[in-house]
């Protein structure tokens, strides 16, 4: 190569070298805050079962009852509305007439329930409303605002599967035994923000939230002995406080 050639190629191989690097360099900088906002955003309600033998043998027990029919108000939700069946008379006594059906799992997040309507839980019935309570147990981990997300989905998902079903959704009940508790503030942050999923038709929001606690806003051991779940006389207190709403919503058209 002539020599007053190769200098000048030599320069020209060095330049197309570090226009390249910098532009890698640039498409690397332009990458990362799109990863690193990525990374930070705030969770979701993602459809997912828990593996538990124990949690899968509820589930299947709901949906095997499902199979059977004949239900006109599904009562959805975790370990509270589960408890129901710790109560019989007073579930039989209030709901019977309602052909009512218990969908509750202990533990249950709005994930679960979301797989569940999706998995089974609804084979075979097509309920005229369904009274959902649900969210407590995203309070450890997730924000209000990702709580009341997982429960507006919980109502699409089962509204997708059955659109002519009503539904009833109640505020996350008050938990721990001070007003000032950070997972009671959270619970009733939710339940705000989640307040305007009803449409007056086919959602409707319902909190009864207040009929449990003490004049200084209090909970008792009286109505729950754990200050989360709740006792015969605090599930009396659900039941007297939702009936005329449920006699209401499946009778109106």
């Amino acid at each position: 190569m002539n020599l007053l050639v190769r200098p000048l190629f030599l320069l020209a191989l060095a330049t197309l070298f570090l226009t390249g690097l910098m532009e890698t360099q640039s498409r690397l900088s332009a990458a990362e805050p799109a990863a690193e906002k990525k990374s930070q955003a705030p969770a979701t309600a993602i459809p997912v079962a828990k593996p538990d033998k124990w949690w899968t043998e509820r589930d299947k027990s709901i949906s095997d009852r499902a199979k059977k029919g004949d239900v006109d108000v599904l009562f959805c939700g975790d370990s509270i509305t589960q408890g129901w069946e710790g109560f019989p008379g007073v579930w039989d006594k209030y709901f019977a007439e309602f052909k009512p059906m218990n969908a509750g799992i202990g533990g249950d997040r709005t994930q679960h329930v979301i797989w569940r309507l999706q998995h089974g839980n609804l084979e075979n019935i097509n309920p005229k409303l369904m009274v959902l309570m649900i969210g407590t147990n995203n309070s450890g981990a997730d924000s209000a605002e990702d709580i009341a997300v997982g429960i507006k989905e919980v109502v699409k998902t089962y509204r997708a599967a059955r659109p002519e079903s009503k539904v009833l959704v109640l505020a996350i009940f008050p938990r721990s035994e001070k007003p000032d508790d950070a997972q009671r503030k959270k619970v009733a942050e939710a339940s705000k923000l989640v307040s305007d999923v009803a449409d007056g038709k086919m959602v409707h929001f319902l909190d009864i939230g207040s009929k449990f606690l003490e004049p200084d806003g209090t909970l008792s051991k009286d109505i729950m002995p754990d200050f989360l779940h709740l006792s015969e006389k605090g599930y009396t207190i659900w039941a007297e406080a939702v009936t005329p709403e449920i006699k209401k919503l499946i009778s109106d058209k």
